[in-house]
């Protein structure tokens, strides 16, 4: 496996940020856009069973987005790794009253890189430092 270079690293960063985006502005065609069309993909909501599949994962975020209960989400200590067409991200997921680590997985895909798996868990708030610190890539 190869690592990636620093523009392919920032790359992922920003998929990242357009998940993101797309999950805090309830923007159900950003987030279909986010996701690869060619591979399978799959999705662990906190508290959900596992999600496998276009269709069951989009009809989740369908239904995440149009509930006007939903969280607003922000992310903190978002870290990219790329290993050749894949890369993942892991990053804390702020909500108002809890805090997730969550796990994003990429793969590139018509020039692009690509949703193929998230899943988020609770977890103890990070550190101060872990909080504060800039998207980075390793």
């Amino acid at each position: 496996m190869t690592r990636g270079g620093r523009f392919m690293d920032v790359a992922v960063l920003f998929a990242n940020e357009a998940f993101y985006a797309a999950f805090t502005s309830r923007d159900l065609e950003a987030m279909e856009k986010v996701w690869s069309e060619r591979e399978t993909i799959t999705c662990i909501h906190p508290g959900w069973t596992a999600l496998l599949g276009r269709e069951a994962v989009m009809e989740s975020w369908r239904a995440i987005l149009t509930n006007p209960q939903s969280p607003q989400v922000t992310i903190t200590g978002a870290s990219a790794t790329v290993l050749g067409e894949v890369a993942y991200v892991v990053c804390y997921e702020h909500l108002s009253d809890a805090v997730l680590a969550a796990t994003n997985v990429f793969v590139h895909e018509g020039g692009w890189w690509r949703l193929v798996h998230h899943q988020a868990g609770t977890s103890p708030p990070p550190t101060e430092t872990e909080a504060e610190e800039p998207m980075r890539v390793q």
